[in-house]
């Protein structure tokens, strides 16, 4: 009875792995939608404007088809809110997710060292086997290097015009770089981020996710015992000693002697999740640091473990219920809920204010002489208004005074026109019709609002602004 339950389970298993599809195959659709919407994002626009563009050059930030000024950029803190609380969820649920499924890093890595170096050029043997160096001491294999090198130099160079088109639009960079002559720091920040990129991705590899990205130091601090990650689980596989079986430097030493201690350990030791791992760790030993989430071991431990009838010793799970067998993984704990919460109201904040846009900016600025006595006891304030329109077209504006029937607008008379996304400075004199105030000690502030708008639009380009109207004590008044 034992025997057919056993048979029946493996062959359950190989019908499984005939339809199973690989981690890593799954890896490269998601590369592929994330490149996507890199490249294309920055081209799509909405009445003009980018779905996401942060331009210095025109000093403004567009955000889902609309365009903020530099002086709106109050909404930048929702958007690095929604950033790192987004990268905070996504680790407590399913660990270092971003690094292994959607990380410019990792994707440059695969592209590169599979892509080029393995399937295009064969100057590495197999894709299986990341941790085995090309011999270098070959013409042939130096001459590949070169090639592969150049090939992802131009890769590298279009990854850079990508980025930057982020913060300079594609329509704008194209024009630029058409006459670089006059635009020398667009095309030395150009060529510098895409030697970065060659740099990295060729020489400084995997050891930028070890050494250098500060995110695998913080996900001690998000992880807890029901995150997803890659787990190893040594009830089935044993304790698998590691005393000598591994060395960073020579990255994998087969002579070196690696047993599994317990007799009944369902462990091959056929190394195939070390070999197989890009940052070369060793999955067997824990949860370490370097663990990207790529999920390479769990597909190289199916593949083995399926063809001998039993299921992977590693899966994709959490400590809880791989390692420790203790239930179910909890998706829905308070953390997480708390996680997603307050991304929705961040999320709500940031486009109830992206709503409430103007359309107009006007700052309205003192001068610096306080005021101006004439005869009859007129008084004048000047100040100086600044104007900007921030809609997509051309507007007629003039304003008022609100608040105060007693003070008018002496200058200017006329109404006047901006273009769209342009500034004009405006020199203002208010008026007494009578007077204000009658204190012999001290001059008087006036609280005084001014609307602005637009005339050809009323209802939907209207600002208010509060200033004062300073008024002289009663012994300067001229009679």
């Amino acid at each position: 009875m034992e025997v057919a339950k056993k048979e029946s389970k493996k062959n359950q298993l190989k019908e499984y792995l005939k339809e199973w599809v690989p981690y890593r195959i799954k890896r490269y659709w998601a590369y592929l939608i994330v490149t996507a919407i890199a490249l294309v994002m920055p081209f799509i626009t909405i009445g003009g404007n980018h779905l996401f563009l942060l331009s210095f050059d025109q000093k403004k930030l567009h955000l889902g088809g609309i365009a903020f000024d530099m002086q709106e950029l109050y909404l930048m803190p929702f958007i690095l809110m929604l950033l790192f609380l987004g990268i905070f969820a996504v680790t407590a649920v399913g660990g270092r997710a971003w690094c292994g499924w959607a990380c410019p890093q990792t994707i440059f890595r695969v592209i590169y060292r599979d892509g080029i170096e393995t399937k295009l050029l064969g100057l590495r043997k197999r894709i299986k086997n990341k941790q085995q160096k090309p011999d270098m001491s070959k013409t042939e294999n130096q001459i590949k290097k070169i090639i592969a090198i150049l090939l992802w130099s131009v890769l590298a160079l279009i990854a850079a015009a990508d980025f930057l088109w982020f913060f300079v639009p594609p329509e704008d960079f194209f024009k630029y770089i058409s006459n670089p002559s006059e635009h020398m720091m667009l095309v030395g920040i150009l060529l510098g981020i895409a030697a970065f990129i060659v740099i990295d991705v060729v020489f400084i590899k995997e050891d930028f996710c070890i050494y250098i990205c500060p995110y695998s130091r913080v996900q001690s601090v998000l992880y807890d015992d029901e995150t997803i990650m890659a787990v190893y689980d040594p009830i089935r596989g044993g304790d698998i000693y590691q005393g000598h079986g591994y060395d960073r430097e020579k990255k994998y030493d087969k002579t070196k002697e690696l047993l599994a201690v317990e007799p009944n350990a369902e462990c091959t030791t056929c190394e195939s999740c070390v070999t197989v791992c890009p940052t070369h760790i060793d999955i067997r030993k824990g949860l370490q640091l370097e663990c990207i989430n790529c999920l390479e071991c769990v597909d190289a431990c199916t593949t083995v473990m399926g063809a001998l009838g039993k299921p992977s010793l590693v899966r994709w799970s959490s400590e809880k219920e791989a390692l420790r067998h203790e239930g179910k993984t909890n998706y829905f704990r308070p953390k997480i809920v708390a996680y997603f919460t307050v991304l929705a109201i961040v999320l709500v904040a940031l486009f109830a204010m992206g709503s409430t846009k103007e359309h107009m900016l006007l700052n309205v600025n003192k001068n610096t002489r306080l005021y101006k006595v004439l005869d009859g006891g007129v008084v004048q304030n000047d100040y100086l208004f600044l104007f900007q329109n921030t809609d997509s077209k051309e507007h007629t504006y003039y304003f008022e005074i609100v608040d105060n029937d007693k003070i008018e607008i002496i200058r200017p008379k006329e109404s006047f026109s901006i273009a769209a996304g342009k500034k004009r400075k405006k020199v203002v004199i208010l008026q007494t019709k009578e007077k204000l105030a009658n204190d012999a000690r001290k001059d008087v502030p006036i609280p005084v609002t001014i609307r602005a708008y637009a005339l050809d639009d009323k209802e939907k380009i209207v600002v208010d602004r509060h200033t004062v109207f300073v008024y002289p004590r009663s012994d300067l008044i001229k009679k």
